[in-house]
C-alpha cells in the first residue's frame, strides 16, 4: 500500500485497529474464505460448521463475553473481529453471529449465574451449537405477539413449551436445520393461567447423536437466495417439558411455587429492556454489511482502473472505465458513503462497548440512544449494501456476473440483511419513536405555538445529541454562511447546518401532525399510519446527520495531514451527493436556491474528478487482504 492508503487505513480502523490486524492474520483464507468451487447444500453447510469450530480455536469468541463469564470482556473488539468476517465468507459470519452473538448473547444477557456456569463454557468453545428461536411463521418484527407458549406446571416444576398453531412455528432459524443442539426459545410465559409476556427459555432440540428430542419437530428451510452455508430451519414444539430453571431469569423468574417476580414491574418496559440487551446483533449486522460493501467496491474500483472500453475520437487507445464521468458517479459517491458509514460504525461500536461494559447499569436514556443509533445505522448500512453491491455488479459487466468474481455471492448473501435483525422500515420507525420521545420530554408542556417558537430557538440543545466532536461541529455551524452566500457548497458548516435543519424541520412538523392523535375522538392508529412516510423521512434525516457528524469527528482525529485532506474531500462527496439526492426536499422547503442546487451537482462532478486518481488508495485503505478478494477482477487485462 502507498503511504496515503496506510494513513487512511489507520483512520478507518479506529480504536480496535490491533484487533483488525489480528483478525486479518488469524482468519487465514485457506480456512475461512468462500469455497473455490461450487458446493452442494450439505457440503457447504458442513464446511461452515467446521469453520465455526476452527474459529472457536482462534480465541476471538471469548472477547464477546465478560471476564466473569469466562470471556475477556472486550465487546468492542469482538464486534470488530466479527465485522472482518464480512470480507471472508458471509455464511460463516452469519453462522458465527447466530451461535455466539444471538444464542450466546441471550444466555449471557438474559440469564443469571446458573446459566452462565452451566452453558457458557461450551458455548464459547462451540461444543454446544445453539440457535436463536424468536421469529415465527406468523410473527417477525411483532415480537410481543409471538404465539409459542411456555406454561409452568407446578406438579412437576417444569415449563411446558408448546406451538399452538402453524403461525406460531419458529421459522428461518439459523442453525436449526442441521447443527443446533439447543435453542433459546422466545415464548409467552404463563403461570397460573396468567401471561407475563415474552421471555426466553432454553430448550434442547437434539440429543448427542443429532436426533430430534421428544416433542420437537425440526424442518429444513432448504435453499435460499444466498447464505448457503447457514442451515436455516423450522421448529415446532409439542408440549416439550424442560426444567423451570431453563428460564433465562434476569428480568423475570418463577419460584418453585409458581410465583412470578420481576425487577421491572411494567411489562412493556420489561419487554423492551430484554430486547435492548440483544442490541449487539443489530450492530454486528451493520458491520458485516459494511465489510461486504467495501469488498464489492474494492473489486469494482480496481477493475474499473484497468478495464478499457471505446476509444475517444482521434485516439487509438480505448478509455479506462474509471475515466468516464458516469462510471465515477456510479462508484465514487458510494465509496464516500462507505467511508462515512465506517466512521459511524466505529463510533457506534465504541458507544456499545461503553454502555454494555459499564460497571453501573446504563440509564434509560443511554440505553435508548444506543438502541436508536444501532437501529438507524443498521437500516442505512444494509440498504447501502444492497444498492451498492448491485451497482458494483453492473459496473463490472459480464465479469461481475461470474461466480468466481464474488460479486454475485456478495449480492445474494447480503440481500437478507435489510430484513433480518429487524426490518429496516420498522427500525427507522423505532428511531423516529426515540426522537419523538425526546421531543415530548423537552416540549410536552408547551402549546403548539409555544413549541414551535421554543423549538426554533433551542431545538439543537434540547433534542439533537452530538455524536462526537461536539465543540467543533457547533463552531462550524455557528459560522456557516447563509443560503445565498457566495461561499461554495463545500463549506463544512453549511453542510452540517443543512443536515441539521432538515432533521429539525421534519421532526417538528411530524410532532405537530402526531399531536392530532391525542385529540378527542381521534383514531390514533389512523393518524400515525397516514404520517408513516413522514416518520421514515424524519428518522432517515436524523441518521444521515449523525453519520456526517461522525465523519467530521474522524477527520478532526486524523493525525496525518495528507490523509486528513483526502478525508475532507471524501466527506464533501458524501455530504453533497446526499444533498443532491434530496434536492427536491431542499428546494421545496426553500433551504437551497436553484442556483445552489446546480452548484451542488457541479461540485459532485468536480469531486469525482478530483478523487479519481486516488480511487485505488481509497479502496486499498479498507485493508482487505488480497487473498480474501482473490478474483479475476484484480488482475490487469493485457
Amino acid at each position: 500500500m502507498t503511504t496515503l492508503a496506510t494513513a487512511l487505513q489507520k483512520s478507518l480502523d479506529g480504536r480496535w485497529a490491533a484487533i483488525r490486524d489480528e483478525a486479518r492474520t488469524d482468519l487465514d483464507p485457506d480456512r475461512f474464505a468462500p469455497p473455490s468451487e461450487p458446493l452442494d447444500l450439505e457440503s457447504y453447510r458442513a464446511r461452515i460448521a467446521d469453520q465455526v469450530q476452527s474459529l472457536a480455536a482462534t480465541g476471538h469468541a471469548k472477547r464477546g463475553f465478560p471476564i466473569s463469564m469466562g470471556g475477556t470482556g472486550d465487546l468492542g473488539g469482538s464486534v470488530t473481529a466479527f465485522e472482518l468476517l464480512g470480507h471472508a465468507d458471509l455464511s460463516l459470519m452469519v453462522k458465527a453471529g447466530v451461535h455466539w452473538g444471538l444464542f450466546g448473547g441471550a444466555v449471557a444477557n438474559l440469564g443469571t449465574e446458573r446459566h452462565h456456569t452451566a452453558y457458557l463454557p461450551s458455548i464459547i468453545d462451540a461444543s454446544l451449537p445453539g440457535c436463536f428461536a424468536m421469529t415465527e411463521t406468523g410473527h417477525g418484527s411483532d415480537v410481543q405477539s409471538l404465539g409459542t407458549t411456555a406454561t409452568y406446571d407446578p406438579e412437576t416444576d417444569e415449563l411446558v413449551v408448546h406451538t399452538p398453531d402453524r403461525r406460531s412455528r419458529k421459522d428461518y432459524i439459523g442453525g436449526a436445520a442441521r447443527d443446533g443442539r439447543m435453542a433459546a426459545v422466545f415464548a409467552q410465559l404463563v403461570t397460573g393461567g396468567e401471561s407475563h409476556g415474552v421471555h426466553c427459555v432454553l430448550v434442547p432440540i437434539r440429543d448427542e447423536s443429532g436426533a430430534a428430542m421428544p416433542g420437537v419437530t425440526i424442518g429444513d428451510c432448504g435453499a435460499k437466495a444466498g447464505l448457503p452455508g447457514v442451515d436455516n430451519g423450522r421448529l415446532t414444539f409439542d408440549h416439550v417439558r424442560v426444567p423451570r430453571t431453563n428460564l433465562l431469569n434476569r428480568y423475570g423468574d418463577i419460584d418453585e411455587h409458581g410465583t412470578y417476580t420481576s425487577p421491572i414491574e411494567n411489562p412493556t418496559r420489561r419487554f423492551f429492556t430484554m430486547l435492548g440487551t440483544l442490541v449487539r446483533g443489530r450492530i454486528s449486522v451493520a458491520g458485516g454489511a459494511g465489510a461486504a460493501t467495501r469488498s464489492a467496491l474494492t473489486l469494482a474500483v480496481t477493475y474499473a482502473r484497468h478495464r478499457r472500453q471505446f476509444a475517444a475520437p482521434g485516439s487509438d487507445d480505448e478509455v479506462i472505465l474509471l475515466d468516464y464521468r458516469v462510471h465515477q458517479r456510479k462508484l465514487l459517491p458510494a465509496l464516500a458513503t462507505s467511508y462515512a458509514l465506517q466512521f459511524a460504525q466505529n463510533q457506534l461500536v465504541e458507544l456499545m462497548h461503553e454502555v454494555l461494559t459499564a460497571q453501573d447499569e446504563a440509564d434509560e436514556h443511554q440505553q435508548r440512544e444506543l438502541e436508536s443509533r444501532a437501529a438507524g445505522i443498521k437500516a442505512v448500512a444494509t440498504a447501502h449494501a444492497t444498492a451498492t453491491i448491485q451497482t458494483c455488479r453492473e459496473a463490472c459487466g459480464g465479469a461481475g456476473y461470474l461466480a468466481v468474481n464474488r460479486l454475485p455471492a456478495l449480492k445474494a448473501d447480503t440481500d437478507v440483511f435489510t430484513t433480518f435483525e429487524g426490518d429496516n422500515t420498522v427500525l427507522l420507525q423505532l428511531v423516529a419513536k426515540g426522537l419523538l420521545t425526546d421531543y415530548r420530554d423537552a416540549f410536552g408542556d408547551l402549546d403548539t405555538l409555544g413549541m414551535v417558537k421554543f423549538g426554533a430557538r433551542q431545538f439543537a440543545g434540547a433534542v439533537i445529541e452530538r455524536t462526537a466532536a461536539r465543540g467543533l461541529i457547533q463552531r462550524l455551524i455557528a459560522t456557516a454562511p447563509g443560503r445565498d452566500s457566495e461561499t461554495g457548497p463545500t463549506d463544512r458548516g453549511w453542510q452540517l447546518e443543512l443536515f441539521e435543519d432538515r432533521e429539525k424541520h421534519l421532526l417538528e412538523t411530524l410532532a405537530l401532525r402526531l399531536r392530532k392523535a391525542g385529540a378527542a375522538g381521534a383514531d390514533a392508529f389512523t393518524v400515525f399510519n397516514e404520517a408513516q412516510d413522514h416518520v421514515i423521512a424524519a428518522a432517515r434525516a436524523h441518521v444521515d446527520r449523525t453519520i456526517l457528524e461522525s465523519f467530521v469527528a474522524a477527520i478532526d482525529a486524523c493525525e496525518d495531514e495528507s490523509a486528513a485532506q483526502m478525508l475532507h474531500q471524501v466527506c464533501d462527496l458524501y455530504a453533497l451527493s446526499n444533498i443532491e439526492a434530496g434536492k427536491g426536499w431542499f428546494l421545496e422547503h426553500g433551504r437551497i436556491t436553484p442556483a445552489r442546487s446546480k452548484q451542488v451537482t457541479a461540485a459532485v462532478n468536480e469531486l469525482c474528478a478530483t478523487l479519481r486518481p486516488h480511487a485505488q488508495d481509497l479502496v486499498d485503505a479498507f485493508g482487505i487482504p488480497r487473498r480474501w478478494l482473490g478474483t479475476e477482477l484484480l488482475a490487469p487485462i493485457e
